[in-house]
């Protein structure tokens, strides 16, 4: 004789739980679990708060940039720094232009005496993309989720936005995000990456029918760093005007 449990019904995580340890794993978020499962359950306490789920994505989307602010910031500080720098660094071109590995060595003494970390930029995206691709299982896999509406045309976040305007809003915000930090000295093919990457990643998401939630994280993330960038440029500046009042001072 043998017996077991049987469970018919939705994946209702908070209740799979309790029925059985395992069981919860039947809810497949991929290589990703590790990161899913911790999102899936701030979402959900945002959720228990608000209980709008696409206001709760961007509840989620604020405390993440919080939590990365101090590595953002850093990255932006250098960023721009590298931008206001661009001159000095295409006369170094320009000396070395024809010998590339001194042309290197040069660049990086630079780099360490104006304290500028060059892939300081891409650190941000790396660290958050678990985090992005995390979210997607979540919008895909969490039946609470499911035909949740938003507001307005948005009527179910797990499902592509039908009339495609946060893919739309995402490229323009990652356009004006990538402008701010593009500098003058940058190759044509850095150019070119910089000027297509949000057309490219545009397409890319209104191809694939992205879900709608992860559009409006991504859009919402993209503006507050915009909004984070401005305010670190406007620092830098006051910083470069009071060195230059304490040097005409002297």
């Amino acid at each position: 004789t043998f017996s077991s449990k049987l469970w018919v019904g939705p994946e209702l995580q908070d209740e799979l739980d309790e029925l059985h340890d395992g069981l919860k794993h039947s809810v497949d978020y991929g290589i990703f679990y590790t990161f899913s499962k911790p999102i899936h359950w701030v979402l959900t306490k945002i959720q228990s708060v608000v209980p709008n789920w696409g206001w709760s994505i961007i509840l989620l989307t604020v405390l993440v940039k919080l939590v990365f602010f101090p590595l953002s910031a850093k990255s932006m500080k250098s960023m721009a720094k590298m931008k206001k720098l661009a001159p000095k660094m295409t006369q170094l071109k320009e000396r070395y232009g024809d010998d590339r590995q001194k042309m290197s060595q040069e660049l990086m003494k630079f780099y360490k005496k104006e304290g500028i970390n060059p892939v300081s930029g891409c650190l941000p995206m790396l660290v958050q993309m678990p985090i992005w691709i995390s979210l997607y299982w979540v919008l895909i896999e969490a039946v609470e989720i499911r035909q949740m509406p938003f507001m307005f045309w948005i009527q179910d976040l797990s499902a592509a936005d039908p009339w495609l305007v946060f893919p739309v809003l995402m490229g323009v915000s990652m356009f004006f995000q990538m402008r701010m930090t593009q500098s003058a000295n940058m190759d044509p093919m850095q150019q070119k990456i910089f000027k297509f990457m949000p057309i490219g990643m545009t397409l890319f998401f209104i191809i694939f029918g992205m879900p709608a939630g992860l559009m409006i994280y991504w859009t919402v993330n993209n503006v507050l760093s915009i909004g984070q960038q401005y305010l670190v440029n406007r620092q830098i500046d006051r910083e470069d005007e009071e060195a230059k009042a304490e040097a005409a001072a002297k």
